[in-house]
Order: structure tokens, then sequence, then C-alpha cells
């Protein structure tokens, strides 16, 4: 599974998966200086229960590692990862 970067708006961000045209999954966040506030993840019942929210956030916590960014949880599914896991302490805001 590839995820692209996409910019969608001025500061706005995203990590999608779209397959023959459909976007079937994709996490969002608003670009603020070093921050990237994480907002929105999407996930198409077609790919529920395979972890792919997982990968998208593992993404992004790559892509901010690698450009030395941090990462403030706003989506539900950001925080509640990030309480269940240690491994984006790194990242956290």
């Amino acid at each position: 599974m590839e995820f692209q970067l996409q910019q969608l708006a001025e500061n706005k961000l995203a990590f999608v998966y779209e397959q023959e045209g459909e976007r079937l999954a994709e996490i969002t966040w608003q670009q603020k200086g070093q921050v990237m506030v994480m907002d929105h993840t999407y996930v198409s019942d077609k790919l529920r229960g395979q972890g792919v929210a997982k990968k998208l956030l593992d993404y992004a916590a790559a892509y901010a590692r690698g450009n030395g960014y941090k990462m403030e949880a706003v989506c539900s599914y950001v925080v509640a990862a990030f309480e269940k896991s240690n491994a984006y302490d790194d990242v956290k805001r």
C-alpha cells in the first residue's frame, strides 16, 4: 500500500491512498510552522480492520521525524493512538 503526499490547500496536507480514482484512506493535517496539527483520519469501509489508519499515522510520523516536525493530536484517532503507544513520544507536541 503506497500513500501519496498531497497539498489540499495552503498549509493543509494529507497522505492519501487511492485506488482506481477512489480515495480509500487519508490522514490530514494543518502545517503550522514546525507543527503538524493532525486533524482528520479516514479509512473506507472497504479497508477497515486492516490496520490502515495506523499505517497512515506511522507514515505521517516518519514524515515528521524526517523533517524535524512535531505532531499535535486533534483527530480522535491520533489522540487515542498517542495515548495507547509511546512509539510517537519523540514527535508528540
